[in-house]
């Protein structure tokens, strides 16, 4: 068996590849000007759609719903918040921290059908859910979405 010494990395090449996911992802499911902003992490989101509207249910577990908030402004819609890191306690010793914290920012270009003016949001147990109605005509009017508890 002959072994073969190669002078280069054999990963050189997927240098980028993080970059080209982010990228291919980022225009999907709702175009081409949503995208992934740099945090320090980011919620897990599901979107769906019925006849009737749009879903989009963003995980948040440990988030107050003082720490975020929904935007809609120009068919765009932006959830920005922090989640906060627990203080470590005396004598405790951590031996693996897997939860993710600080800032982070979700932001998803609504279709064309989508009623921006009557955007309803739920916030329940770390979970979020936001519903968008369909309409035939858009209009564009920038606020902020009343979150209920």
């Amino acid at each position: 068996m002959t072994l073969i010494k190669r002078g280069r990395d054999p990963l050189a090449g997927f240098g980028n590849l993080q970059e080209v996911v982010r990228d291919m992802l980022a225009t999907w499911p709702f175009g081409e000007r949503e995208a992934l902003s740099i945090a320090d992490w980011a919620p897990s989101c599901n979107v769906s759609e019925t006849a009737e509207e749009y879903r989009i249910e963003a995980e948040l577990p440990g988030v107050k719903q003082e720490d975020f908030e929904l935007k809609v402004d120009d068919g765009v819609l932006t959830l920005r918040g922090e989640r906060s890191e627990e203080k470590e306690e005396k004598g405790k010793k951590y031996h693996r921290v897997e939860s993710s914290y600080g800032s982070f920012m979700r932001s998803f270009t609504l279709p064309a059908d989508a009623d921006e003016g009557k955007v309803e949001a739920e916030y329940k147990d770390g979970m979020l859910k936001v519903r968008i109605p369909r309409t035939a005509s858009k209009g564009s009017t920038a606020r902020t979405v009343e979150i209920k508890s």
